[in-house]
C-alpha cells in the first residue's frame, strides 16, 4: 500500500472518510472539497453537521458497513475508529492509501505559507479561535481550523487563502506528530489522556517531540508559568518565545492584572520587559490571560499591530461550550462549560466563584472516560472547592467501556472528603429536578463536562 500523498491522489475518485461529520474531520471534508477533491464517508447517525456536509454536496452513509465503499483514491479514519471497523477493516484490504485524520491534516498544513499549530493540554480551543479572531481583523484572510463553532463564522472552519492556518493540535495518540507547524503554541503539558499515555513522563516525551517539529525559520511559544511544558523544549533548536503571568522573566508577561465584574480581565502586556499595550478581555478567567498572552506572541511574530490584536480580542467573547452563557432559569444564569480535568475544573470554577460574587456557584458535573476518572480520581476529589454544590451524574463513556473500576457515586464520595458538598444523581431528570428545587435569583449554575450534561441545562432553560 503506498503511503498517503495528497499531490499524488487522484481527483477522480473519492476520497472516503470514516467519521466524517466528527468536528474535525467534517472540516477537512469541506476544505478538500474545495480545493476540487470528490469527498464521501460515513458516520454512526446523522446530525445537523452531517447535512452540512450533505448541502455541500459531500455523500455521507449513516452506519459503518464494508459496501459503502466503492472506488476510492484514499481512506481517512478518526483516532475513534477501530481496527474492527468493517470499513476500515475493508479498507485494509484494498489498494490505495490508508491514513489517520492527523495524517491528512498535515498534508494540508503543506499548503500554506504559515501553519500555526496551537497544542496544549488545555485551553487549545479558546486560544486557537482567539488567535483567529485576531487575524481575521488584520485581514489575513486566514484558514481556521478549531475545534468547537466560533460564533463570529458560525462554524468550526474557515477556509481562506493559502499563508495562514491555525489550526488545534490535539497529542492523543500522538496526533500533532503528524503535523507540519511552522509557529507552534505550547499552552501547558498535563497529565491526560491516561488510556493512552503512560504517565506524565511519556505526555511530556511526546511534547517534546512536536516541539522538535518547529523549523528554524519558525517560533515556538511555550508558557514558562507551566515546568513540564518548560521541560518539553529542552534541546530545540527553534527560536523560542515564553510567555506567563507568574515567571516574569518570560518574554511576554502581564502586569495590573484588574478583574471586571463579569470576570474579564485588563491588562498591560509587557514584551521582554517593557510595557506593549493595553488589553481588554471579552472571556473571564485567568487562564485566558494567559492564553491571550500565547496568541499575541504569535501575532507579534507575524507582524500584527498592537491596534490589530486588540480589535480581534474585542471580537472575541469565547467559542461554544466554553464558559457559554445559555440563558437564565428562575432568575439564575446557566452557564455550559466543557471542562473535564481537574485543572479546567478549578480554572472554571475559580472564574465562576469571582462572577458570582456573594451568589452561590451550583455545578452538574459529568465525567468523561473510565480511564480518565480513575487515573485522576484523587486529583478530582479536590477540584471542586469553590462551588457551593456539586451534582456528579454518571460516567460519559465516550470511546471506553465500563471497566466497573470507577463509578460516578463514588467519586461524589471523594469529593465529600475534601469539599463536602457534592451529591450523586442517577440520571439527567433526577439532576434537572435537585436544580430546579435549588437554584434561587442571583445563582450561578453550571453543566460542566465533554460529553452531553449540556442537555441539562437546555431542559432547564
Amino acid at each position: 500500500m503506498e503511503p498517503f500523498n495528497l499531490q499524488t491522489l487522484s481527483k477522480e475518485e473519492p476520497i472516503y472518510m470514516i467519521g466524517i461529520g466528527g468536528i474535525s474531520m467534517s472540516a477537512l471534508a469541506i476544505l478538500l472539497k474545495r480545493a476540487g477533491y470528490q469527498v464521501e464517508g460515513s458516520d454512526f447517525k446523522a446530525s445537523d453537521m452531517t447535512q452540512k456536509l450533505e448541502d455541500l454536496g459531500i455523500r455521507v452513509n449513516i452506519g459503518h458497513k464494508a459496501e459503502n465503499i466503492g472506488d476510492v483514491s484514499a481512506v481517512i479514519y478518526t483516532a475513534a475508529i477501530k481496527e474492527d471497523n468493517p470499513e476500515l477493516a475493508y479498507a485494509r484490504t484494498l489498494a490505495v492509501p490508508v491514513a489517520e485524520r492527523a495524517v491528512l491534516l498535515g498534508e494540508i498544513m503543506k499548503w500554506y505559507r504559515c501553519p500555526i499549530a496551537v497544542s496544549g493540554t488545555h485551553g487549545k480551543t479558546t486560544s486557537t479561535s482567539m488567535l483567529s479572531e485576531i487575524l481575521l481583523a488584520a485581514q489575513y484572510d486566514p484558514t481556521i481550523l478549531v475545534g468547537g463553532i466560533l460564533p463570529s463564522i458560525n462554524s468550526n472552519m474557515r477556509a481562506g487563502a493559502d499563508n495562514y492556518l491555525v489550526t488545534e493540535a490535539c497529542e492523543y495518540c500522538g496526533s500533532f506528530l503528524k503535523f507540519f507547524p511552522k509557529i507552534s503554541i505550547i499552552l501547558n503539558v498535563d497529565e491526560d489522556h491516561l488510556d493512552y499515555f503512560k504517565d506524565i513522563h511519556d505526555i511530556i516525551d511526546c511534547f517534546h517531540a512536536f516541539a522538535q517539529k518547529t523549523p528554524a525559520d519558525g517560533l515556538l511559544i511555550v508558557n514558562a508559568d507551566d515546568p513540564n511544558a518548560m521541560e518539553t523544549i529542552s534541546g530545540v533548536s527553534a527560536p523560542i518565545i515564553t510567555f506567563g503571568t507568574k515567571n516574569q522573566q518570560a518574554d511576554f508577561t502581564a502586569r495590573d492584572i484588574a478583574y471586571k465584574e463579569d470576570g474579564c480581565a485588563d491588562f498591560t502586556v509587557l514584551k521582554n520587559g517593557s510595557p506593549m499595550m493595553q488589553v481588554r478581555l471579552c472571556v473571564p478567567g485567568e487562564h485566558n490571560v494567559k492564553n491571550a498572552l500565547a496568541v499575541i506572541a504569535a501575532a507579534d511574530f507575524m507582524g500584527i499591530s498592537c491596534e490589530q490584536i486588540q480589535r480581534g480580542l474585542d471580537a472575541f467573547s469565547g467559542t461554544c461550550r466554553r464558559f457559554e452563557k445559555k440563558g437564565t432559569f428562575n432568575g439564575a444564569t446557566v452557564i455550559d462549560d466543557y471542562a473535564h480535568h481537574p485543572t479546567e475544573i478549578r480554572a472554571t470554577l475559580s472564574t465562576a466563584k469571582k462572577a458570582a460574587g456573594e451568589n452561590r456557584v451550583l455545578c452538574v458535573f459529568q465525567p468523561h472516560t473510565y480511564t480518565r476518572a480513575f487515573k485522576l480520581r484523587d486529583e478530582f476529589s479536590k477540584s471542586f472547592a469553590d462551588c457551593d454544590s456539586v451534582i456528579v451524574v454518571d460516567i460519559y463513556a465516550a470511546r471506553e467501556k465500563d471497566t466497573g473500576l470507577i463509578s460516578s457515586r463514588q467519586i461524589a464520595e471523594d469529593i465529600n472528603q475534601n469539599s463536602h458538598n457534592a451529591q450523586y444523581a442517577k440520571s439527567f431528570a433526577e439532576a434537572e429536578q435537585i436544580l430546579r428545587e435549588k437554584a434561587a435569583p442571583g445563582d450561578l449554575v453550571i453543566t460542566m463536562g465533554a460529553g452531553d450534561v449540556y442537555k441539562i441545562g437546555e431542559s432547564l432553560l
